[in-house]
């Protein structure tokens, strides 16, 4: 039986799982494919022109059964509340902010009636939130994937973050990858857990296939976290495979911004036509020409976990029956140490 936490009730999921926004990658299929398995999944809108986003979204609406049916992200580094009222107007109600001023789109959200889910960086942020009207605290910890915004380790940053939240429910994200992950978040007081590389390497996903193969081969040792991959989005630690550019980088001296080997060439080309140049923030999505491997390959250390691409189904459905076995065994293991 599926595990239930506040998470699951108040959104009507089967699953106390999130997947996280993949870039390109969160097509309206994959998205479709997880609101139908039971999961909540997550759409960034920052990298939609804001022109087409009713339409685009209309896609996603239709694949996902409904517009509550997943969620919208934010990235607070520039003005969002044009797509914010857009995706409103397309009658989503879930949203999820990271970065910035979380103030007055977590408002716009709420007197829309959308839940509202804000990434924080640590308990300083969550004590904010219950303020803010924030109804998911999501604790984002250092091992994760793509840009970080946690200030430690998830096992020390969880709990702090549980401590300060004054009850608000947190769901846990950074190198969760399977039920063991799952079990040890909802252990420590977490609802839920929110997963980006797993999903990465998932069958339906719209992440590049190579990409896909990078994250299965790849372990803890192969990752870095920079601030590299910048266009689009300076001065933004995140963690990568370690690539081609990165290497190039490297043996160059590490030079800045502007002085960068490589920098301005054209590495491939965007769904909507233009360039994709060398070090833009991103990530190969399955259809992009030219030189994937050069760009970005978001991953986390949940890597070491991952060792084949997988339906998604098929994940959701074991990750909740491994968490159920490893906090059933506990369990047990409480009532031997009784006697």
């Amino acid at each position: 039986m599926p595990l239930k936490t506040v998470l699951t009730r108040k959104l009507r999921l089967r699953y106390p799982i999130v997947v996280a926004p993949l870039g390109r990658g969160s097509t309206p299929e994959f998205l479709g494919t997880l609101a139908h398995e039971g999961a909540l999944s997550f759409v960034a809108l920052g990298h939609f022109p804001e022109t087409e986003l009713r339409q685009i979204l209309s896609g996603y609406i239709a694949s996902a059964g409904g517009a509550d049916r997943f969620g919208v992200n934010l990235v607070l580094i520039a003005d969002q509340m044009r797509r914010l009222e857009t995706a409103l107007d397309a009658g989503c109600r879930i949203v999820s902010l990271l970065r910035g001023d979380p103030a007055p789109y977590a408002r716009r959200a709420k007197d829309a009636g959308a839940t509202v889910f804000w990434t924080v960086s640590g308990p300083d942020e969550a004590e904010r939130a219950a303020d803010l009207g924030v109804d998911f605290i999501v604790a984002q910890g250092r091992e994760a994937g793509g840009h970080l915004t946690g200030e430690a380790p998830l096992m020390t940053l969880l709990p702090a973050v549980i401590d300060a939240a004054k009850g608000i429910p947190v769901v846990a994200a950074g190198g969760i990858a399977d039920g063991r992950g799952l079990a040890a978040a909802l252990t420590l007081g977490a609802c839920g857990a929110w997963m980006g590389t797993r999903f990465v390497a998932s069958e339906e996903s719209g992440s590049h296939p190579g990409h896909k193969q990078m994250i299965v081969i790849s372990g803890v040792s192969d990752l870095v976290e920079t601030t590299l991959f910048d266009g689009g989005w300076p001065n933004s630690p995140h963690r990568v495979i370690a690539n081609s550019t990165y290497q190039r980088w490297r043996e160059a001296g590490c030079p800045p911004s502007g002085s960068r080997p490589g920098e301005g060439d054209r590495i491939g080309s965007f769904p909507e036509g233009g360039p994709m140049l060398r070090y833009n923030v991103s990530t190969p999505w399955d259809t992009m020409d030219g030189d994937w491997e050069a760009g970005p390959l978001y991953a986390g250390t949940s890597t070491a976990l991952i060792r084949a691409i997988e339906p998604a189904g098929r994940l959701l459905e074991r990750i909740d029956a491994e968490a159920e076995a490893v906090l059933r065994r506990n369990i047990d293991h409480l009532h031997e140490s009784r006697y």
